[in-house]
């Protein structure tokens, strides 16, 4: 069998994270990533990009603290690095409050991320209707510049970059020898996932570079994120809600819920309002699948259903789905050696 030629569908950061996996993996593989839309036009791009772990219900504990885990350790070498200005990659120290205590105290993440603690009375007292928090350094992803930098990292690689939406897996089939489907909420339509549905989030992008620490209300409704240009104020977990454009009433109650957080906000700037939907599920579908047609057979991996965690696991999700690309690989090599 020839260099394996492998499509990736989806330019969001599974999919970009994804390709690059399959790339370093299998070097002699031929990728190519098909996308309608490229940054800064994909869900990705309105992501807030922290490491803060979002739990599925239908995945095991110890697979999530995998996947973050190897997120995480990739991206603070990265923010170790000359790279990490231009990746958008950098360290971030804050708070995450709760009205009621929480059942577990200590969340399975909490020995990954660096420092994690219980917050003091005298730091409770900056947020007087809190009674709990946490305290700990995490990493954030500035989502556009990390985008590009997976860009470029894949073209540095000889990974092709193709402007198509794709509407049918088959199209691809005869020219790719498998396709890797990481089109997000878009594989709702294309291979009909009807445990997939959107949790429309509406965030703000304001000019505050006075505020230095990240604050998340415990049950992520709302949160304050910095970045290296500007601040990610949210949010809403709309579920079910299709709808890409922004809301007025809703941006006043971010804003309003932001600075009862932190009342410096009032004095923020140049408030850009986006929305985005984000890809949820019960669990992230991770998983071989091979598809029938007519006695033809086509490979296929998904990589999809991240919902509001996509950038903690992203690293961890794109090494489990290159093992699984790896898998499809040998068995086609296989089946063809078979033939001879």
């Amino acid at each position: 069998m020839a260099a394996p030629k492998v499509a990736v569908l989806g330019a969001g950061v599974i999919g970009l994270s994804t390709a690059l996996c399959i790339v370093e993996t299998f070097p002699s593989c031929s990728v190519a990533v098909f996308s309608d839309q490229f940054s800064p036009n994909t869900t990705s791009d309105v992501a807030a990009g922290i490491l803060i772990p979002h739990t599925y219900p239908g995945t095991l504990i110890h697979v999530q603290k995998q996947w973050f885990k190897e997120t995480f350790t990739y991206l603070f070498a990265i923010s170790n690095s000359a790279e990490a200005s231009e990746a958008g990659v950098h360290l971030i120290s804050g708070w995450q409050v709760f009205k009621d205590p929480p059942k577990e105290e200590f969340p399975f993440w909490s020995d990954v991320v660096l420092g994690f603690r219980l917050m003091s009375k005298a730091e409770l007292q900056k947020f007087p209707q809190h009674q709990f928090g946490q305290a700990f350094t995490t990493l954030k992803c500035d989502c556009a510049p990390y985008l590009l930098w997976l860009e470029k990292r894949l073209k540095a690689n000889g990974v092709q970059m193709f402007t198509r939406k794709v509407a049918d897996l088959w199209e691809l089939q005869g020219e790719y020898n498998l396709v890797v489907n990481c089109v997000g909420i878009g594989a709702h339509q294309l291979v009909g996932d009807e445990k997939l549905f959107p949790v429309r989030g509406q965030v703000l992008k304001v000019d505050a570079p006075w505020v230095k620490n990240f604050i998340r209300d415990g049950d992520g409704s709302t949160y304050i994120y910095p970045g290296i240009h500007r601040v990610t104020l949210g949010g809403t977990r709309e579920k079910g809600n299709w709808s890409l454009s922004p809301d007025p009433g809703t941006t006043k109650d971010i804003f309003d819920r932001c600075c009862s957080l932190e009342p410096s906000l009032h004095g923020a700037q140049d408030v850009i309002v986006r929305v985005g939907l984000r890809p949820s599920r019960d669990c992230v579908r991770l998983q071989r699948e091979v598809l029938s047609r007519g006695g033809v057979k086509l490979s296929v991996v998904h990589n999809y259903g991240h919902g509001a965690g996509g950038f903690s696991v992203h690293r961890g999700t794109a090494k489990e789905a290159a093992r699984l690309v790896g898998d499809c690989i040998a068995a086609l090599q296989g089946s063809s050696r078979a033939k001879l």
